[in-house]
C-alpha cells in the first residue's frame, strides 16, 4: 500500500478557526511522506525554503508542528508556556500516558528528575562500562567470522537491552513482552486518536502491571540496582509516593528499551552507504570520541509534544491553551540554520546544535549511558569488522512515531 494511500485512511481533524489557510501541510508523524527513503530524509523534506517556523497538520488528532532549531530548542525550554502535561500525540494517547515525571512541569517535576540523575549521572555510567564493553564484544564476535548480519536484530535490539535489564537486575525473558510494550507506547497502530489511545494505555498499563511487584520487593532493600537505588530514593524528605514509584520504573523502562535501540541501526546504515566516513573513524581513535555528538546531531529518533499551556501569540498566529505542538528532534539537528550542510555527518564539525537528548527540564536523564554505549559500540565494532556495507539490493524498513525504528539492516563484510 502506498504513504498516500495510508494517510487517505486516516481520520482528519477539523481546522480550528486559529489556524490560518498557509499554515496547514497534510504531515502525519507515523507516516511521513517519502519514508521508504529514510526517517530523516522524510522528516527533511518537511523543512523547504519558506517553510514557516509553525505549521499544523489534520492529522493524528490536529496539532503545530515545529520546523525550525531555534523555535524547538525555545519550546523545550519553556514550560510556562508550552507544557509537559501531554507528550505524546495524538493528545487522545497521550493524555493516557502516566509515567513519571515526563507528564510533570517542574516545580512539582524536580525531585523526581534528581532521583533519576542520581542513578543515571556520569559516575554511575562509569561503573558499567567494562560490562557493556563485554556485551558488545560477546554479540559482535558471535558473527563477525560470519561476513554478515542483519544489524538490528542480531546486535542493535540486544545490545542496549541486555545492558539495561543488567543495571536493573531483571531477566532478559521478559524482554519480549515489555519491547512489545515499548513499540505500542511510541508507535502506536490505529486509524483515529481514540484507537490509538487504547492501544497506547494498554502498553502503559501492561509496564504498571510488570513494574508493580518489583517495586513492593525492592521497596526497603538494600541492592544495588537502578531500581532498588531510585525507589528507594526520598522526594521532599518522605518516601516515594508509589503510584509515583510506578510511574518513574515504567519511564526507566521505555527508555531504556526503544531509543538507542533505533539510534545505532540509524547510524550504522549511514556508515555502511559511507565507506569513507568508516575510514576516517579507522584512522585515528580520538575522530570517534570527538565525533559522537555530530552522530547524535544527524540521527535523532525521537518526535515527543508539548501542550499549550495558555492562550499566546506565537510565530505570527494564535495559540490556544491546550493546542498541541509536535517538536520532531530531527529537524533542529537537520536544521541548516543551525548546521552548515547539515545532511552530512561531519567528524570535524566544530559547532554543533541539536535537541536529541531534548531539553530544558525534561532533558533525557540516559544521556550518559547513550553515548558511551554508542561509543564503545563503535570501538568494539571496527577493531573486529574495519570495512563493511549494506548487502546489495537491502532495503531497510523505517517506521515514524514519537521514537523512530529501522528494520531490515543487513551488513556485509569482508572476512579472513
Amino acid at each position: 500500500m502506498t504513504e498516500a494511500a495510508n494517510l487517505d485512511q486516516r481520520v482528519k481533524a477539523s481546522v480550528p478557526d486559529n489556524v490560518p489557510a498557509d499554515r496547514i501541510r497534510d504531515i502525519d508523524m507515523y507516516a511521513l511522506d517519502g519514508l521508504h527513503e529514510g526517517y530523516h530524509e522524510a522528516w527533511k523534506k518537511v523543512q523547504q525554503p519558506g517553510t514557516p517556523g509553525l505549521i499544523w497538520t489534520p492529522f493524528t488528532g490536529g496539532h503545530w508542528i515545529a520546523t525550525k532549531g531555534a523555535m524547538i530548542k525555545e519550546i523545550y525550554s519553556d514550560p510556562t508556556r508550552f507544557s509537559s502535561e501531554v507528550i505524546f500525540l495524538p493528545k487522545e494517547a497521550g493524555e493516557k500516558y502516566a509515567m513519571v515525571p515526563t507528564r510533570m512541569d517542574p516545580p512539582e517535576h524536580t525531585p523526581y528528575r534528581k532521583v533519576l540523575d542520581k542513578g543515571l549521572n556520569p559516575s554511575q555510567i562509569r561503573m558499567v562500562e567494562d560490562k557493556v564493553r563485554e556485551v558488545a564484544a560477546e554479540l559482535i564476535d558471535s558473527f563477525a567470522d560470519k561476513g554478515e548480519c542483519d544489524f538490528p536484530r542480531d546486535y542493535a535490539q540486544i545490545f542496549p537491552v541486555r545492558v539495561f535489564m543488567a543495571m536493573a537486575d531483571l531477566p532478559m525473558s521478559d524482554v519480549p513482552m515489555l519491547s512489545r510494550f515499548a513499540a505500542d507506547m511510541t508507535r502506536p497502530s490505529g486509524n483515529t486518536p481514540e484507537e490509538m489511545a487504547a492501544v497506547l494505555d494498554a502498553a502503559n498499563q501492561g509496564f504498571f502491571a510488570y513494574v508493580e511487584p518489583i517495586i513492593q520487593q525492592r521497596r526497603g532493600g538494600t541492592g544495588h540496582d537502578i531500581i532498588s537505588l531510585m525507589v528507594n530514593s526520598e522526594i521532599n524528605g518522605e518516601p516515594m509516593p508509589h503510584d509515583k514509584a510506578v510511574g518513574l520504573i515504567a519511564l526507566l523502562l521505555l527508555g531504556g528499551l526503544d531509543t538507542v535501540v533505533n539510534f545505532l541501526s540509524f547510524f550504522m546504515i549511514y556508515l555502511a552507504r559511507h565507506p569513507e566516513k568508516v575510514a576516517e573513524l579507522n584512522s585515528d581513535p580520538l575522530v570517534l570520541l570527538r565525533g559522537a555528538e555530530e552522530m547524535f546531531r544527524r540521527f535523532p529518533v525521537v518526535s515527543e509534544a508539548r501542550m499549550v499551556a495558555k492562550d499566546l501569540e506565537y510565530d505570527g498566529v494564535s495559540l490556544k491553551r491546550g493546542d498541541m505542538i509536535l517538536i520532531p528532534t530531527a529537524l533542529d539537528g537537520l536544521d541548516p540554520d543551525s548546521n552548515v550542510d547539515p545532511m552530512n555527518l561531519d567528524f570535524s564539525r566544530k559547532q554543533i546544535s541539536h535537541s536529541t537528548f531534548g531539553g530544558g527540564p525534561h532533558r533525557c536523564a540516559g544521556l550518559h549511558l547513550a553515548r558511551m554505549e554508542a561509543i564503545v559500540t563503535m570501538q568494539e565494532w571496527l577493531k573486529r569488522i574495519p570495512a563493511f556495507s549494506l548487502k546489495p539490493g537491502a532495503n531497510p524498513v523505517y517506521q515514524s512515531g514519537i521514537i523512530a525504528a529501522v528494520e531490515n539492516v543487513p551488513l556485509v563484510w569482508a572476512t579472513k
